[in-house]
């Protein structure tokens, strides 16, 4: 499977909406709106689960086009880095 950034969704996008956009290129395995922690509001980004090749097609064809009055970033999801401060070990 391959996992897919949908970027910049209109707060009022559910699951089921976005599994309906991606359905039209193929199978959608997962569909995973991120919401904050704290205040369980949408972000406005989420991903999307779909075999390989038909994710690519997918991508190239949703990327841009809008959902809601809004443009849609459609991209392959990158490995999330490790957290940290990058600045190596503290020393007291």
């Amino acid at each position: 499977m391959k996992s897919i950034y949908v970027g910049n969704l209109p707060f009022s996008a559910s699951e089921d909406e976005v599994r309906d956009l991606f359905a039209a290129y193929g199978d959608v395995n997962e569909v995973r709106l991120i919401t904050d922690r704290e205040t369980g509001r949408p972000r406005g980004f989420g991903f999307v689960r779909m075999a390989p090749s038909e994710a690519d097609t997918a991508i190239e064809a949703l990327n841009g086009t809008e959902l809601g009055g809004r443009t849609l970033r459609i991209n392959e999801a990158q490995d999330r880095k490790p957290a940290g401060g990058g600045r190596g070990p503290r020393r007291f």
